[in-house]
């Protein structure tokens, strides 16, 4: 459902608006539009242009939230400016702070860096400060693929001018440092990088021994460590001492940031000398009411205006979606399609009646069933997901069509089938001959849907005022004429009942094609437009004719695509006799319980995702095309419920 909504305008000194919006608009959830070009009627109306102060502040303070995670304060302050010098006070703390932890953490992150350039030349004994200071000899530390150096040490190392001291290995490098010459180094390090040496070096900072220089820095590691570790236990220590006046401080500075933000949608007129604001925006009418009530009496300065027809307003109204607990769920659904218009049906309900209803009746299954309404319910306690809500509800109904069935985690002998069995029940047809029972209720159900789609964008188009597509659209009156006419005609015939006369099968059928046949101009007729440029009768025709034919087909396809309710109802009874069969248990034995957990698992996982997306193209394609545009814009509210 749609909640009604009214248009309200408030007006008052300028100096007023911070009290207006603290102390009564943020009770209130209002949709606020902007008042400059919403109101373009008055001319001396310009912008309320002014910067928020608080803003920086907030930041700040939204910087340290992060340390201090969710807060909340039943006494905030009550004048915004007496939580600023709080929340800059703890900044600085936190800033000199943190300035020590970034140095420490610097500092920790240079000598993990100097540790793991040195570990892999643990086994070289040699001091690397004095390798460092090598003048004759050049030295590279660095690491070769293993397969190279196999083929280096076997085939090349003897003829070539270097030493190579091999320091460790790891199952893809071998590292080590080589030596060579001032005068040989040019063509010695072209064939080791040929043969892909990756050259490390060596900071000058290290001293003695690889072993000596990496159990010197685990020292230094461990007492930045520690250090680390002091200064965050004071620096917890000095926040969690201000947590309360913190939060007194933010909750404050939100409040306040949030009603200053309102200034982008007000405007300002100057009348008599004084400047006054302007805010507009739109209310539910309870809300309206109240407001209005109570501004009257406690603002004798402040006008409020109500504008319950919308006719003066250009932008219409916002669609703020009102669904009982049950139902709203299925909103998501809604909001995948596109948000509907004010003055369209919210499909809401029906979507999750419809849709809970296929699903069961494509997944009857009383185990399975069961399981999707016991964990979806859970998840959605837990997680509070829409998504598992959904679940919920189409494991009732899937519930319900297992026990019509008679299935039970695939077993049909177990519980006597209410209604019929999908796989074995049968109905006799006049030119087709047997056909599944649930195909023919299928496509039945199908028909009746597309009907009540029809009814639907009938009341839609007249909520809108759209006369053409009431009246000569193909989910129209025309289209609901000659589609519920085919219908009746075809229960007729199948139930053994002879068809109305002649006479009203031409009406019946005739008038409705021909209506199609002039669908554009009878439009420009009835919406008062201009007629188009001509394109020519044959060329109309031949269009025409096309046209219909394409519009004949989409009615029979669209019916058509409803059988895939009684076909995955059969297909789940059949993959559940498969699962059956490999656990052993097709004849009524107890089976390999393991086989059927897991089978049924896959069953539950697989076919419910697919039924899941079968029945929202069912509902998107078959049903939402021929009634719902969802053109709107969503409410979105300012107020205390909001935030």
């Amino acid at each position: 459902m749609i909640a009604k909504l009214n248009f309200v305008s408030v007006t008052g000194p300028k100096a007023y608006i911070d009290r207006v919006v603290d102390n009564y608009l943020s009770k209130y959830e209002i949709h606020l539009e902007y008042a400059p070009s919403e109101l373009k009627s008055a001319k001396t109306l310009h912008p309320f242009a002014e910067a928020n102060p608080y803003k920086e502040v907030l930041a700040h303070a939204e910087e340290l939230k992060v340390f201090y995670g969710e807060v909340s304060s039943s006494e905030p302050y009550v004048d915004a400016d007496e939580a600023i010098p709080v929340i800059n006070g703890l900044y600085d703390k936190y800033q000199e702070e943190r300035a020590k932890l970034d140095r420490l953490e610097k500092e920790l992150a240079k000598y993990n860096e100097l540790i793991s350039k040195v570990t892999p030349f643990i086994n070289l004994d040699y001091k690397l400060d004095e390798i460092l200071e090598f003048n004759y000899l050049k030295y590279r530390f660095g690491r070769i693929p293993k397969e190279h150096y196999d083929k280096f040490n076997e085939y090349v190392y003897d003829s070539v001018q270097s030493i190579f001291i091999k320091a460790s290995e790891d199952d893809r490098y071998v590292w080590g440092v080589y030596f060579v010459s001032d005068i040989e180094k040019n063509s010695v390090d072209a064939l080791y990088t040929s043969l892909h040496f990756e050259r490390t070096y060596m900071p000058s900072e290290v001293v003695g021994t690889p072993k000596e220089e990496i159990q010197s820095l685990r020292v230094h590691i461990e007492e930045v460590k520690n250090n680390i570790k002091k200064v965050k236990a004071v620096f917890d220590e000095k926040l969690n001492e201000s947590k309360a006046e913190f939060a007194k401080a933010y909750v404050a500075l939100k409040k306040r940031t949030t009603s200053y933000d309102i200034r982008n949608y007000a405007a300002l007129t100057k009348e008599s000398g004084i400047v006054y604001f302007i805010i507009c925006g739109w209310m539910s009418k309870e809300d309206s009411r109240k407001f209005e009530a109570e501004m009257n009496e406690n603002e004798p300065d402040v006008i409020c205006i109500i504008d319950e027809n919308h006719k003066s307003i250009d932008t219409g109204p916002p669609t703020k979606l009102k669904n009982p607990r049950l139902f709203k769920p299925y909103e998501m659904y809604i909001r995948m399609y596109g948000i509907p218009s004010y003055n369209e049906i919210d499909p809401t309900i029906f979507v999750a009646l419809t849709y809970s209803f296929i699903f069961g009746a494509m997944f009857g299954d009383v185990g399975h069933g069961l399981l999707l309404l016991v964990g979806g319910f859970l998840l959605y306690r837990i997680k509070k997901m829409n998504l598992a809500a959904i679940i919920s509800c189409a494991g009732f109904f899937s519930t319900i069509f297992g026990f019509m069935f008679g299935s039970i985690f695939g077993f049909e002998d177990i519980i006597d089938a209410v209604w019929l069995r999908p796989t074995q029940a049968m109905t006799n047809l006049p030119f087709i001959g047997k056909l599944n029972t649930v195909f023919v209720v299928a496509i039945a159900f199908g028909m009746v849907l597309i009907l009540v789609a029809m009814v639907m964008n009938m009341i839609n188009a007249v909520k809108s005022g759209d006369k053409g597509r009431l009246l000569v659209d193909h989910n129209g009156l025309a289209g609901l004429v000659f589609y519920g006419a085919a219908v009746a005609c075809i229960i007729l015939f199948m139930t053994g009942h002879k068809l109305p006369a002649s006479i009203i099968l031409l009406v019946m059928f005739g008038v409705p094609l021909i209506v199609f046949a002039l669908k554009e101009p009878l439009e420009r007729i009835l919406e008062h437009k201009k007629e188009e440029a001509k394109t020519g009768v044959v060329m109309y025709i031949v269009q025409t004719f096309f046209e219909l034919f394409e519009l004949l087909l989409s009615y029979f396809s669209n019916t058509l695509s409803f059988i895939r309710v009684g076909a995955f109802a059969v297909s789940h009874a059949a993959m559940m006799e498969v699962v059956l069969m490999l656990a052993g248990a097709e004849n009524g034995g107890t089976g390999n319980i393991i086989v059927l957990i897991i089978g049924n698992i896959f069953v539950v996982g697989l076919e419910g995702l697919i039924v899941g997306i079968q029945v929202l193209r069912l509902e998107y394609y078959e049903m939402f095309s021929r009634f719902y545009r969802g053109e709107g814009r969503e409410f979105t509210a300012y107020g205390s419920k909001q935030k």
